[in-house]
């Protein structure tokens, strides 16, 4: 490993140097284990500790496939499906690698007793296995997490439509909280050069999804002038729905929880930010009941902030303790799109402000190839930044997932892996001393 670091840190090392290096045994990855499932049950999910159930430990390193790359991983970045595989919940991952494993002797590799998690790298191709004739031994990437057959016409559309669609790091193994990753070469996109390795690799998923989410034709179809609602709109995904509502020349309201996330939306360049518990928004009277009047108010505010306008789009992943508010505020004709539930999975809302309306629920999941490439695309051009906000070391894994169990984060949290610090891989300096300022937004606040 040390060879292989020593030549990922050369600015002089040629892909044949690459393709020469020696892979090692073993490399260390952080896992969870298939006999641990269980070590958090009778415990409410906000007390589940990461801490404890993430274990940085050697692996066997994974010879790639067909259509496979093996790369070094430099950084990587921490995402919800990290902290909801931790605490095994809604469900335990090893689920997802048993069925995977039973799909080919290819995808026997995955169902293993450890899971290596991590659905974010940036880092250096070190192998690539038959069949791939884009990507190279020295190729500088990053790496999106969708992972996907083909092999049904379904997915010949929209891969995210694959019957044997799966994100990588969460549904698969060898992810990239790692020093090494397995991934489809399909997964691969150039790494933004004016980015550090920890910078480019924030961005990925929620970049990814929140693009698809809201400017894809598959998600709310974002125009000009739209009015577009976002909750948490400082946090992973909020805060890159922000960037693109105000690149696409959309108006963001953006949704925040304290004065120093508000600080940040207007940082961006948002205006119309409501700080909902400086405001006081209870939108359930207990745990059965929501509670209209409050929906009302809330609506009420949007129109104070948008001269008198209902929002056009509600960029949706808080889930059970936003969704009726977010129904009710919807102009008629408008779009709810939602991608996750990190407050609750089952949702509830008056179907009257829906069906009268002519509303539409969109269900959104990250992102296709095209559209992955397009929002790398945009990060590569200096249009949308990284939100890194702090950056711990592969060893720190289970408090970076912590923190972002707990919020105790801004917008992304970073890992370092085989990048001995932070600072490195930059070769474009003057795109990136352009951007400076929105590039460190993050680290600012």
């Amino acid at each position: 490993m040390d060879e292989i670091v020593k030549a990922l840190l050369s600015e002089d090392a040629a892909p044949a140097d690459f393709a020469a290096l020696a892979l090692p045994e073993s490399y260390r990855g952080n896992v969870v284990l298939r006999d641990e499932t269980g070590m958090f049950e009778g415990i409410p999910s906000a007390e589940k500790d990461p801490r404890k159930s993430l274990h940085l430990q050697h692996v066997p390193t994974p010879e790639p496939g067909p259509g496979e790359a093996l790369v070094a991983v430099m950084a990587s970045a921490i995402n919800y499906n990290t902290v909801w595989s931790s605490i095994f919940e809604p469900l335990a991952t090893f689920g997802f690698l048993e069925r995977y494993g039973r799909l080919s002797e290819l995808t026997k590799r995955h169902d293993l007793p450890y899971h290596v998690l991590g659905s974010d790298l940036s880092g250096v191709v070190l192998r690539t296995g038959p069949g791939v004739n884009r990507w190279k031994a020295g190729d500088r990437v990053v790496a999106h997490c969708l992972s996907v057959e083909l092999e049904s016409a379904e997915g010949h559309g929209d891969t995210m439509l694959d019957p044997e669609q799966r994100i990588w790091g969460f549904e698969t193994n060898f992810g990239g909280l790692a020093e090494l990753a397995l991934v489809k070469s399909n997964q691969l996109m150039p790494k933004p050069e004016h980015l550090t390795w920890e910078e480019a690799a924030s961005p990925g998923l929620v970049n990814s999804t929140a693009y698809r989410q809201l400017v894809s034709r598959n998600g709310a179809g974002m125009k000009q002038g739209d009015n577009v609602l976002i909750w948490g709109a400082s946090g992973g995904l909020g805060s890159y729905a922000t960037q693109l509502a105000l690149a696409g020349g959309a108006n963001p309201i953006c949704v925040v929880s304290s004065p120093e996330k508000a600080d940040i939306c207007r940082s961006m360049g948002a205006e119309a930010v409501i700080d909902r518990n400086a405001e006081g928004y209870k939108f359930w009277k207990d745990e059965h009941t929501q509670d209209p009047r409050e929906w009302k108010r809330f609506g009420k505010r949007i129109r104070e902030l948008t001269g008198g306008e209902d929002v056009d789009i509600v960029f949706e992943h808080p889930g059970r303790e936003t969704f009726g508010a977010s129904v009710y505020v919807t102009r008629k004709g408008g779009t709810i799109v939602t991608c996750a539930s990190t407050s609750g999975f089952m949702h509830e809302y008056d179907n009257r402000y829906l069906w009268m309306s002519l509303k539409r629920i969109i269900g959104s999941h990250f992102a296709n190839y095209r559209e992955a490439w397009e929002a790398n695309r945009l990060v590569a051009k200096g249009k949308i930044h990284p939100t890194l906000s702090k950056v711990y070391s592969l060893e720190e894994t289970g408090q970076a997932a912590y923190d972002v169990h707990r919020n105790l984060h801004q917008g992304k949290v970073g890992v370092l892996a085989l990048a001995p610090e932070e600072g490195l891989g930059v070769r474009d300096h003057e795109l990136r001393a352009r951007h400076l300022d929105a590039i460190n937004r993050f680290r600012a606040h």
